[in-house]
């Protein structure tokens, strides 16, 4: 099978790896998994353990990119961290064009009706000091 190479998409504070399925010996560098089925939108329990571990992750350590990874790295990967650059600001459309501009063929109809009608819960914004939206602080 041709896999496409892994790609990072950053926004913000946030980075991210989009990878096909690990190996072996690459899936201790992995700290969770959570399946759910190929070609699907993910489950509720699903997105909230994942913004949880975004909200905690990219607090304690700025800067840091977090890999996310299924078979073939173009549904459920980038439904995950759509999900996140929504989460930060971006429309729907804007999340799939930007991840889709360096992971060609991402998402099928499925997951992009599931993310137009995602409702954000607006867990990875905030505002700073001086009361300006941001993402993650």
């Amino acid at each position: 099978m041709n896999r496409p190479a892994p790609v990072e998409i950053s926004y913000e504070c946030l980075r991210f790896l989009i990878t096909h399925n690990p190996t072996n010996a690459q899936l201790g560098r992995f700290i969770e998994d959570w399946p759910f089925d190929d070609g699907s939108a993910p489950p509720d329990q699903v997105v909230d353990d994942w913004l949880s571990l975004l909200q905690t992750k990219f607090r304690e350590e700025p800067g840091s990119c977090v890999a996310v990874h299924c078979v073939a790295g173009l549904g459920r990967a980038p439904v995950l961290v759509a999900l996140a650059l929504i989460e930060c600001g971006m429309e729907y459309e804007d999340a799939v064009h930007f991840i889709r501009l360096k992971r060609r063929g991402a998402f099928n109809s499925k997951q992009l009706l599931y993310l137009e009608s995602y409702k954000t819960k607006l867990c990875l914004r905030s505002k700073d000091a001086n009361g300006q939206s941001c993402c993650i602080q």
